[in-house]
């Protein structure tokens, strides 16, 4: 029968409590205490030992402590007891002391079965009681605790090699973050996290595991980890597919939504959005018309109007601060003029419904050309406009539901060639053509650069359940649970939009699996380098950069991924650079080697205050070791990380110098080959800007479209 808490004390006692607090316990260690290995607890364990374990009873249980440091005080006043002979002088002795965290509690099961361990200890010892070594029983209670024990990741160096097993539904669940120096091996974790949780998942199943592992890889080390003919062979996208199997990368522009595009066009807020906007709606569309059918042109011009005047009464533009309402008052300056030169054109109700728009308008700019005016609107002039646009609208055939714009982020197709004249069209319509220019020349300049071609696959026949079905997988696609999107290749002015995309698309089409099948389909996403696409950024800025616009995605995923099945894995060796936002949205953290300082405080402020002893060791930890701490572990464990073949890693390995410069390994500077397979695949490497062209841009009007019809107005 196993014994009671308190009776084994007598054999394993090694100290008493002298200070308790929440948070910290210290201990006198006796003198008959071991002082470096103890023998009497089942098998030698190394005593005392920084970051070890010690139990204190306290009544049916046993509180769990973590050593956080030792050290010996010297007193001046003799305490030293049991002296039998009374010839020998109790001199000053110096003591051992050491302080334990308390971690949580171990009981004995019912039926005297083992031990259960609980995180948090309800119930601490007062100054005197008794501290005992754990036995090797209770260690490997105390390191393999937890109900859903599934996926054996790892062996703890502290509890006689304890094994270290992890729950996927709460690793990948409540997203993970692998944080360490490079050469840590972080990626070898990663890999390993991914290979044993299939590789067990398989093995309970029986048949290839119905698993959706997607691997955002920005420096292409993860192909070779999953190669093969098993179970971890995996699906690669490339920029330029070198091997057999490999499959073109494709994020076609008709994917994009708005922010993305005017991030990457660097579209201004204030002009170029808005017409932007507009010219993504007509092209989703797919609306064209006859260059004579002037009142269908009309017509949208009226509904563009209309939506701008809304958009910049919500954003209070019309009686913000300087110069915003000036920017109002020019813009219906232009629109009076673009209706004045057409209003001839009509007769009736629209003649007299445009007339009167264009006479309020008249009367609001008259007021604001006298000397001295302010150019600030009134609320009552801005509902005014709203009514007559809307009226005028009505009047040459619109409605309210034209007005709202319900898919202009939707991956609706539409031939991304054609772009730059649906936006040549609507700043034709509402004259400010001239503001235009740097636009319409980054828009041109994305689509004719060699590098992006393939990946925007202008011409392919590429469907938006194709794309689903490739990366984000199918129950049938045998030996594939796996997608590496290598975007090594991917040029470094658009790859964060790319990266943007692709999180985006993954995850929105998760939440409209669960709205259409009421229930989730578990998948992960894994960001490797997370420090660069998932960097802090400055919220207040208007407009926002690519590299804003790709965290923002990644921060949504972080907030509202786990309620549709998508979870976060991210690596990163610089968790100081990471946006806090999806950092405090990590639930488990597996820390390799950190050694700057910054990193360090950081990662000290995001984990309990209990279990800082055991952060102080990761300056020094080495290769395949790190903390597990988080949701997934019942109590923060340092690890020794499963072995991965060489087969089996990430092509991450150190460069070997010594050896080539000692002629050990062979290398050749063929830079002809380079150079061919660089002009070949990618052109020059320059953007292709036509100057004529965007001097004198192309006429929609004249511009066949996809079915061969020329000569109509995309509207």
């Amino acid at each position: 029968m196993r014994q009671a808490p308190f009776e084994l004390v007598g054999d394993l006692r090694i100290g008493t409590v002298s200070f308790v607090s929440p948070d910290e316990i210290t201990v006198i260690l006796d003198n008959e205490a071991p002082e470096s290995i103890a023998l009497n607890a089942g098998a030698p364990q190394p005593f005392p030992r920084v970051n070890g374990y010690l139990l204190i009873p306290v009544n049916d249980i046993l509180v769990v402590g973590q050593i956080e440091w030792i050290t010996i005080e010297h007193s001046p006043f003799p305490k030293r007891q049991k002296i039998q002979d009374s010839s020998l002088i109790n001199l000053p002795y110096p003591l051992r002391k050491l302080c334990i965290n308390p971690l949580g509690t171990l009981r004995v099961k019912a039926g005297d079965e083992g031990y259960i361990f609980q995180r948090g200890a309800n119930a601490l010892p007062s100054v005197g009681a008794s501290v005992m070594l754990p036995t090797v029983e209770q260690l490997r209670s105390i390191i393999e605790s937890g109900a859903r024990r599934r996926v054996k990741i790892g062996s703890s160096p502290l509890a006689d090699d304890a094994s270290v097993y992890i729950d996927p539904d709460r690793l990948f669940g409540r997203h993970l973050a692998v944080l360490g120096n490079t050469g840590s091996g972080k990626s070898c974790s990663v890999a390993g996290l991914i290979r044993w949780s299939l590789e067990q998942s398989q093995q309970e199943c029986g048949k290839i595991p119905n698993a959706r592992f997607i691997i955002l890889d920005p420096n292409g080390e993860y192909s070779r980890a999953f190669e093969g003919e098993d179970t971890m062979n995996a699906r690669v996208f490339k920029v330029e597919p070198d091997k057999k199997g490999d499959r073109q990368l494709n994020v076609p522009l008709w994917f994009w939504n708005s922010a993305e595009l005017s991030s990457f066009t660097k579209a201004s807020p204030k002009t170029q959005q808005p017409i932007l906007v507009h010219a993504l709606q007509f092209a989703r569309d797919g609306q064209t018309v006859q260059m004579k059918d002037t009142g269908h042109t009309m017509r949208q011009f009226l509904r563009t109007i209309v939506t701008i005047i809304g958009v910049e009464q919500n954003k209070g533009n019309p009686w913000g601060n300087f110069p915003k309402s000036k920017n109002f008052y020019e813009k219906i300056e232009k629109w009076k003029r673009s209706m004045e030169n057409e209003l001839n054109n009509f007769d009736g109700a629209r003649r007299d419904k445009l007339q009167d728009f264009i006479s309020l308008i008249e009367k609001l700019c008259k007021e604001r050309q006298r000397d001295h005016a302010h150019y600030d609107f009134t609320l009552q002039d801005v509902n005014d406009l709203l009514s007559k646009a809307s009226e005028a609208h009505t009047a040459f055939g619109g409605s309210e539901s034209d007005i709202i714009l319900p898919n202009i982020d939707a991956p609706i197709f539409y031939d991304s060639s054609l772009l730059p004249g649906y936006v040549e069209a609507v700043a034709q319509m509402l004259n400010v053509s001239e503001y235009m220019e740097t636009l319409l020349i980054r828009i041109r300049a994305l689509l004719s650069d060699t590098r992006m071609k393939p990946i925007l696959d202008i011409v392919s026949d590429i469907t938006l359940e194709r794309w689903l079905h490739d990366y984000v997988g199918s129950q049938d696609s045998e030996n594939e649970c796996i997608s590496i999107i290598d975007l090594s290749l991917v040029p470094s002015d658009v790859v964060h939009i790319i990266t943007a995309v692709i999180a985006r698309m993954i995850f929105e089409a998760l939440q409209r699996y669960v709205k259409l099948k009421g229930q989730s389909l578990p998948t992960v996403l894994v960001m490797e380098e997370a420090h660069t696409f998932i960097k802090r950024y400055r919220s207040d800025i208007e407009s926002q950069d690519a590299a804003a616009v790709c965290c923002q995605a990644f921060e949504r995923i972080a907030r509202e991924g786990r309620k549709f099945g998508l979870g976060l894995v991210l690596s990163s060796q610089r968790p100081s650079e990471l946006s806090p936002s999806v950092l405090s949205q990590c639930n488990t953290f597996l820390l390799h080697r950190i050694s700057n300082d910054r990193d360090q405080e950081l990662v000290r402020n995001l984990v309990p205050d209990n279990i800082r002893g055991l952060l102080r060791e990761l300056p020094s930890l080495p290769s395949q070791n790190a903390i597990l701490l988080g949701w997934a572990s019942e109590l923060p464990v340092l690890l020794k990380m499963n072995h991965l073949p060489e087969t089996q890693r990430p092509r991450s390995d150190d460069p070997d110098y010594w050896g080539v410069w000692t002629w050990e390994e062979s290398r050749i500077d063929d830079w002809k080959s380079v150079a061919d397979d660089w002009q070949g695949q990618a052109g020059d490497g320059n953007i292709n800007v036509d100057i004529k062209q965007t001097e004198s841009p192309s006429d929609p009007i004249n511009t066949p479209d996809r079915r061969g019809q020329q000569d109509d107005l995309p509207f």
